[in-house]
């Protein structure tokens, strides 16, 4: 008997310009992973709750009153398996409260613009190589 084929959890990404959303959910099925998109942190805590993932990859700025820091926290509290399963994608280094969450989660973090090698080379090193 061959063994089953187990289908590899998605990663979930959280980010709400429709751009960003696509660029990096095609980059990252192009390299074998697979994906789950929301448009807003709090529809990403949603998510998170309903499902099982590999990791997040959240931009830390969307829309409707929640921000990446709040998915971090949340994870935190509920899904610690996935605290160190979290990379931030940002435009907005130069705002001191986005510098000031960064630095309080830890987490790794790219900015925007980026090129498809640093990101996929990021994910690799986080969440491994996809199969």
């Amino acid at each position: 008997m061959s063994s089953p084929i187990v289908e590899r959890l998605p990663l979930l990404l959280i980010e709400d310009e429709r751009a960003v959303t696509d660029f990096v959910r095609i980059a990252l099925e192009r390299h074998g992973y697979t994906c789950r998109t929301a448009s807003s942190a709090a529809e990403g805590i949603k998510v998170l709750a309903a499902g099982e993932f590999i990791g997040v990859i959240s931009d830390m700025r969307t829309p409707g009153g929640a921000t990446g820091a709040d998915v971090y926290a949340w994870i935190v509290a509920n899904r610690p398996e996935l605290q160190d399963k979290i990379l931030f994608i940002t435009g907005d280094t130069v705002n001191e409260d986005t510098l000031r969450a960064l630095s309080a989660t830890g987490a790794p973090y790219i900015e925007k613009p980026f090129r498809v090698q640093e990101l996929i080379s990021t994910v690799e090193k986080i969440f491994g190589r996809a199969k």
